[in-house]
């Protein structure tokens, strides 16, 4: 039972850790499109990504895949960046494919899951059973996840139907931040 805390703990501080803030700003540009009522595309993307992330913590945990720490650091936040553009491009019919947006969410977890494979590897590296404390750590993810996107989803609500902002004004405008925050990540971690 100790395990099944550590492990959840883990999952739920990796997102939720401020210091390493580029996983919340991926959850806000991938759902800052969404409202409560579409609360079943929200969980088919978030768990899209935590079956991506949770793959790559596997083959990294079972020596089957490894990336250089500076490409994935390049990675992360570039696919936050495709992501917020991606809403910029797409606000203009204030509709994204699920499909195409899920499909992304997936391969996006592949990287950030790689973004923490070598820790967690650590983790589990003189463990028998590497399979539960994964399962384990991506319900952390997972539960973490959900609790980044109610979040998203309250201010979204006070903002669009306390404030009368429009939905397009605040897609850009948040989507504009997030690049805005990211550009500098970018810049700082080329790794060319």
């Amino acid at each position: 039972m100790e395990d099944f805390i550590l492990y959840i703990n883990l999952g739920l501080k990796h997102v939720l850790d401020l210091q390493a803030y580029d996983h919340i700003l991926f959850l806000v540009v991938l759902t800052v499109f969404y409202s409560f009522k579409d609360w079943k595309k929200i969980v088919w993307l978030i768990t899209a990504f935590t079956i991506g992330h949770t793959l790559s913590l596997a083959l990294s945990a079972y020596d089957l895949l490894y990336v250089k720490m500076v490409i994935v650091e390049f990675l992360i936040p570039l696919t936050i960046f495709i992501t917020a553009v991606y809403n910029i491009f797409s606000v203009k019919k204030l509709h994204k494919s699920i499909k195409v947006t899920s499909f992304f969410a997936f391969i996006f977890g592949l990287i950030h899951g790689l973004g923490f494979s070598s820790y967690f590897k650590i983790l589990v590296d003189t463990s028998e059973d590497k399979l539960l404390p994964l399962l384990e750590f991506a319900l952390g993810i997972e539960i973490a996840q959900f609790i980044i996107v109610l979040f998203i989803l309250l201010l979204s609500f006070v903002v669009l139907n306390i404030f009368k902002r429009s939905k397009r004004d605040w897609i850009l405008i948040i989507s504009s931040i997030v690049i805005g925050i990211v550009i500098p990540m970018l810049i700082e971690r080329k790794f060319w």
